[in-house]
């Protein structure tokens, strides 16, 4: 079985010099990892390296064997799409539109709309009853758990979480990624979490920048 996720030798540097070199690592499907370091030391560049959003400068990235800095864009946008979720710090949701509908989103660009798949997200995200309900109706906890559902509704399999609890209390924060990981295993998704918290990795394997 092929790694899911694969980076070998991973180089990274600004004008002020590098962010990391050498870097490797390897995901199977419902593998987990948690990047690890505070502001400023790599994670979200490492994340967009792996994401496929910054070209890559050394080293190679492999999804489910491929290596993909020979695809060009057009490719690599249109297999991210359906290979792999997205979870930021901030919602991003669209405030025009449901709860439900944000989960949607994503299958509308991939024309795969499934709304009993979407609303079966949000009741086990605890949303069921909100799934109506436009973002400013919902607290910071519910939009993020939201965002999640969004992240997964197209089943990637690999799911990409940066800072995604950076703006909730820490019960919430538990709260959510305990969710997040458990919908990983259901739908066989591999998590990589970014976050500068020590007190969110416990049970991950750690990678610290």
């Amino acid at each position: 079985m092929s790694p899911v996720l694969e980076a070998r030798d991973l180089g990274f540097a600004y004008g002020n010099g590098p962010l990391f070199r050498g870097l490797a690592l390897g995901l199977f499907p419902r593998g987990s990892l948690a990047v690890l370091g505070p502001s400023g030391s790599g994670k979200t560049t490492l994340l967009h390296l792996l994401a496929g959003l910054l070209p890559l400068q050394e080293g190679e990235v492999y999804w489910e064997g491929e290596p993909i800095r020979p695809w060009p864009e057009s490719l690599r946008a249109r297999r991210r799409l359906r290979f792999l979720g997205l979870v930021f710090q901030h919602h991003f949701l669209f405030p025009e539109l449901t709860a439900l509908e944000n989960v949607l989103a994503p299958g509308y660009l991939a024309g795969r709309v499934d709304r009993a798949w979407g609303l079966w997200l949000l009741e086990r995200l605890g949303l069921g009853e909100r799934a109506h309900f436009l973002p400013q109706r919902l607290s910071g906890g519910e939009r993020q758990r939201v965002a999640v559902a969004r992240a997964l509704y197209l089943r990637p399999r690999l799911l990409l979480a940066d800072e995604p609890t950076a703006s909730l209390d820490r019960r919430q924060a538990r709260e959510v990624l305990g969710l997040m990981r458990e919908l990983c295993q259901e739908v066989g998704a591999a998590l990589v979490l970014a976050t500068h918290d020590e007190g969110l990795v416990e049970g991950f394997p750690v990678l610290r920048l």
